[in-house]
């Protein structure tokens, strides 16, 4: 069975009390959500959840919220939730293209993209998370002071994403093609389950973090 299609995922997750339901509502004023004024970051596209959910871990004053599309692959995220629940992470169940739908102008401080959908046809273009259409989105959630970093073992995606950034009006703050040479940016890296598994078939894994 593909992960994507596990039976009754849907309804698990609309149950499910680590799960933010009708996000738009909160549109402005997440921290109210969470009780706190901590900064907000963000992950978009987030699978199975375990990169937020040890960010979350290691920085408490900070609060996190997951965006995963697909019912099934969030559920793996919830289910370590449950194992390990923490105050500050919380999910959405969304299509990212709604993001500006979700969050307040320069409400987030900072935004991951971790192995994301290549969409390789040239017509899907614009449905690349770092494509300049969505750069544009996140320019309006983002904090002026504000960075994404966006990390992949895809190097056609990555080298269309660093020519996007001109296109939308963004700077690459740092970037390298073989993140785990690069010493300064592997400091403090957290692997998802994508990196652990690409990495150790020694495909290179690429990286940037911009700013405007």
């Amino acid at each position: 069975m593909r992960l994507r299609n596990i039976t009754g995922s849907r309804e698990m997750i609309a149950e499910n009390e680590f799960v933010i339901h009708q996000p738009e509502q909160n549109k402005g004023k997440w921290n109210t959500v969470f009780k706190n004024t901590n900064p907000i970051h963000i992950e978009i596209g987030m699978g199975k959840g375990k990169f937020l959910h040890t960010l979350a871990q290691n920085n408490p004053g900070v609060n996190y919220l997951g965006i995963e599309k697909y019912s099934s692959v969030l559920l793996r995220a919830i289910q370590k939730m449950e194992e390990a629940p923490l105050l500050n992470l919380r999910f959405i169940r969304m299509d990212a293209e709604s993001i500006t739908e979700v969050f307040g102008k320069e409400e987030v401080e900072r935004i991951y993209l971790n192995f994301s959908d290549p969409w390789p046809k040239d017509r899907h273009a614009k449905r690349r998370l770092p494509s300049a259409e969505f750069l544009n989105r996140y320019d309006s959630i983002l904090k002026k002071d504000g960075r994404l970093e966006f990390k992949t073992d895809n190097r056609e995606l990555f080298d269309f994403a660093v020519e996007q950034l001109p296109v939308a009006g963004w700077r690459a703050e740092a970037v390298t093609y073989d993140l785990h040479k690069d010493n300064a940016l592997m400091e403090g890296n957290i692997m998802t389950e994508y990196e652990e598994k690409f990495s150790s078939m020694g495909n290179p894994i690429c990286k940037y973090i911009i700013c405007r």
